[in-house]
């Protein structure tokens, strides 16, 4: 039998093998174009251009079963009912192009539509004003050949932008996000107007939203969303709406999954929402509300992170391209559009002037009588008729056809009236004067598109405002929002730590993210991750939680060099560490002992008691040693000698203070967080016991501490600063009863930590105005507009009495939307002096 080829079984391009390469090509450029991937012309895919045609075909004004729209719709989608029914619901949901009548499913909530049979729906005012106009809509055959459908829709708005797309194809995707209704108008008058413009999305969820990062829309963009988390009081959070693309369902199951996982500590979580997103969760005993909705942030579906993706069909091929050039393509898009229009318009008017004008001079000069003599043809009545008109001819614009000939004479023969006759000049005359400013509009083309857009805003942006909230999120560091969900123990004389030798001593409760420091007694200092079991050293003396770039913690340590014998003291911080690497405190000899070893959280210096040991020669054999004499250093440094001569023991004597400056603080007021960075406004230098002052534009104080994980909303808090219980605090506020502005001056008499408390009057629309604590403390107050201002300066001291935190206080003036207040500065003066009291 002979040996068959290799080259027997490969086909050529027009068998198996060519099919292969062509059936793959073909199915990816059939799904980019015909399903995955929106047009840039109209903004819709297939489908969706294909619903809203047969519900115009269908519009009558009325709602249509949701059924029916989609068997009308399989007339041009070559697709189940199904794909085109959850097409047909998601246009719906986004309340733009579609009015619904029915249960349509909600968004925030996952809850799927009703049966098509149970709900209708019919076109918007603006999808019939925006979407179409057939004499400007290019067709094609559908794909059966029985019926005609648009190729695109003559889109005259940036409905892609405002909608959203999201598709998978083969090969690409595109994840276009949905941006403000509004916004795309005023963006569009703008780009008309050669000025620049930023479009940010804009989500029906709500929110607050982080698009520093978007990237205009282009891959490699990235939008932060959050839900909106509020502290109803110190034991619960309510959640008030979801992050785009995340239902309350998905959000409550990563709540729970983060719970279960230790990341977080929660008691209960119940959904409440009906017509506003209400999820309530109740925290566990002894948890911060403020370090769970941090952890809810970083460890749940309540901050989720968008990655745009902005892909769509230009000319028959997809492109990736940005949301602002998408909004000038819309826009040049919608001005051709208003062009042709208005072209199409203008040759409707022309050639109804130009038989009006035939009739009239066809009536007027009596023409029509020549219908009157006996004429051998009906050709030559024609040509009689059109040799009548030849003396008119100049008046008209274009030459006069046989139609418009035939046309004349179908009218009615009756008696002609000089009414008839009038009523076809005015007629005349309102057609010119239509042309006119038709000639005009085009002639001014960018005008006329602004006002169209400016119209669009007017008759449709009401209740379309903006629903995401836009700021700038901060850095949740993980490490300290995470919950210690697990225990670390220590062995201290085999030298193993974690989380798994629950027979030994306890050390700390600790979260899965946390490292850990030790040392021991040999002066070797390691940090590694919590884990079952890990070995750092025989002896340890100390562990704890390390802290990253933590500058305050003080180490104080005396050790023997093993080599000399020769004992040195030293101080030193740890703020940076490779894990798991072993540091040799000590000057790394064999035999090197540590003394005496402590951790001070504030830099605090101890003194403590040296005893050598009775054999050697010392005439000294007891004294003091002072830490604070000794200066922090790197841990790598030697440190000071403290004796040459043998040790017996080292004890703690007297415990000493701090030898660090008192610690910095700053108020953020981007992020409502304090901060040790130097980041926004300085409060001062606090010692540990001090205690934070935070007064609230809605009449509450609140004494808090220095925990850097607490959470303020800077646009409530109207003053932060260092709290002195000696200090008077002046406020003046309004009492929205009496429409009158009421001061008053009081200390803070409470201690109570994290407790908000009301120290003015209550009543419904009541705030707070100004606050201060200066001793002697200067009000301007402006009043009047114009040439009518008038300033006063108030010296509060003289004027108020310091009365208890509750009372209500005086009256300073009536309420004025034209009152102006402020604090006087020591170093400014007014060009204006005014009055004072």
């Amino acid at each position: 039998m002979a040996k068959a080829n290799k080259e027997d079984y490969i086909h050529t391009d027009s068998g198996i093998g060519g099919q292969y390469k062509t059936w793959f090509l073909d199915y990816a450029s059939y799904v980019i174009l015909e399903r995955a991937v929106p047009a840039i012309e109209d903004g819709l895919k297939p489908v969706q251009r294909r619903i809203l045609h047969a519900m115009k075909e269908m519009d009558d004004g009325r709602f249509n079963k949701v059924a029916n729209i989609i068997g009308q719709s399989m007339q041009y989608h070559p697709h189940g009912d199904a794909s085109i029914g959850d097409a047909l619901v998601n246009l719906g949901q986004k309340d733009l192009l579609i009015e619904t009548q029915g249960n349509w499913g909600d968004v925030r909530t996952g809850d799927d539509a009703a049966a098509p049979r149970y709900i209708e729906a019919r076109l918007s005012k603006f999808a019939l004003e925006v979407a179409f106009n057939a004499k400007t809509t290019d067709w094609a055959l559908s794909y059966d050949g029985r019926k005609n459908e648009p190729v695109t829709l003559p889109m005259k708005f940036p409905l892609l932008l405002a909608q959203g797309a999201e598709g998978i194809a083969v090969g690409l995707a595109t994840k276009i996000l949905p941006h403000n209704f509004c916004e795309l108008i005023e963006a569009s008058i703008k780009y008309l107007r050669g000025k620049r413009f930023e479009i940010l999305p804009d989500f029906q969820t709500g929110g607050t939203m982080d698009a520093s990062a978007y990237n205009d829309g282009k891959r490699g963009g990235k939008v932060r969303v959050r839900a909106i988390i509020e502290e109803q009081d110190k034991k619960t959070l309510v959640i008030r709406s979801v992050p785009y693309g995340v239902t309350t369902t998905q959000l409550m199951e990563s709540i729970v999954k983060a719970n279960d996982a230790g990341k977080i500590k929660i008691k209960k979580v119940t959904d409440h929402t009906a017509a506003a997103v209400e999820i309530i969760i109740e925290l566990a005993p002894g948890i911060s509300p403020d370090i769970t909705i941090d952890a809810l942030y970083a460890f749940t579906d309540c901050e989720v992170s968008i990655s745009p993706n902005c892909c769509v069909i230009v000319k028959d091929k997809p492109q990736f391209l940005g949301v602002k050039e998408l909004l000038q393509i819309a826009t040049d898009n919608t001005r051709d559009l208003l062009l042709k229009e208005l072209q199409i318009k203008l040759g409707e008017l022309q050639e109804k002037w130009h038989y009006t004008s035939l009739e009239k001079i066809f009536f007027e000069e009596k023409i029509y009588k020549e219908l009157e003599k006996k004429h051998e043809t009906w050709e030559k009545v024609l040509t009689a008729i059109d040799t009548a008109f030849g003396p008119f001819k100049k008046q008209l614009k274009r030459e006069i056809t046989r139609d418009d000939i035939v046309k004349l004479t179908e009218k009615p023969v009756r008696r002609i009236y000089r009414l008839d006759i009038d009523e076809l000049n005015e007629q005349i005359k309102g057609l010119e004067a239509d042309i006119k400013q038709v000639k005009q509009d085009i002639a001014n083309l960018t005008d006329f598109a602004v006002a169209y857009y400016e119209n669009l805003l007017k008759k449709y942006g009401k209740g379309r405002e903006r629903k995401t909230e836009i700021k700038e999120f901060d850095t949740i560091q993980i490490k300290s929002v995470a919950i210690a969900n697990t225990k670390i123990y220590v062995n201290r004389a085999d030298g193993f730590i974690g989380t798994g030798l629950k027979k030994d001593e306890l050390i700390a409760e600790v979260s899965d993210l946390d490292d850990i420091i030790a040392f021991t007694k040999g002066g070797v200092m390691k940090v590694v991750k919590v884990s079952d079991k890990v070995f750092i050293g025989k002896d340890i003396l100390h562990v704890a939680v390390f802290q990253k770039n933590d500058e305050r913690t003080t180490y104080n340590m005396i050790y023997v060099d093993g080599k000399t014998g020769v004992s040195f003291a030293k101080r030193f911080n740890v703020s940076g560490i490779t894990r798991d690497k072993e540091y040799d405190l000590t000057k790394g000899a064999e035999k090197s002992r540590v003394h005496y070893f402590t951790a001070n959280a504030n830099g605090e210096a101890e003194v403590v008691k040296i005893v050598l040991s009775p054999n050697c020669s010392a005439r000294i054999k007891e004294f003091d040693f002072y830490f604070e004499e000794q200066e922090i250093k790197g841990r790598g440094s030697i440190g000071n000698i403290v004796t040459k001569y043998p040790i017996k023991s080292v004890k703690f004597k007297e415990a000493g203070k701090s030898t660090l400056d008192a610690k910095k603080l700053w108020f953020d007021n981007k992020f409502g967080r304090l901060s040790t960075e130097e980041k926004g406004d300085y409060l001062g230098k606090f010692d540990a016991e001090d205690r934070l002052l935070v007064v609230y534009n809605d009449g509450n104080y609140e004494i808090t501490d220095q925990e850097l994980t607490q959470r303020f909303d800077p646009e409530k808090v109207l003053m932060i600063e260092k709290f002195n219980p000696d200090k008077i605090v002046t406020a003046v506020y309004l009492d929205n009863e009496k429409l009158q502005y009421n001061i008053k001056r009081f200390k803070i008499e409470t201690t109570t930590l994290h407790s908000k408390f009301f120290f003015i009057k209550e009543g419904k629309d009541n705030r707070l105005e100004m606050v201060s604590t200066d001793a002697e403390p200067i009000l301007v107050v402006q009043s009047g507009r114009g040439q009518m201002v008038r300033k006063a300066k108030f010296k509060v001291v003289k004027l108020v009495e310091v009365m208890g935190w509750k009372a209500v206080g005086a009256k300073l003036t009536e309420y004025s939307k034209s009152v102006e207040m402020e604090w006087e500065k020591p170093q400014g003066k007014d060009d204006q002096q005014p009055e004072l009291f």
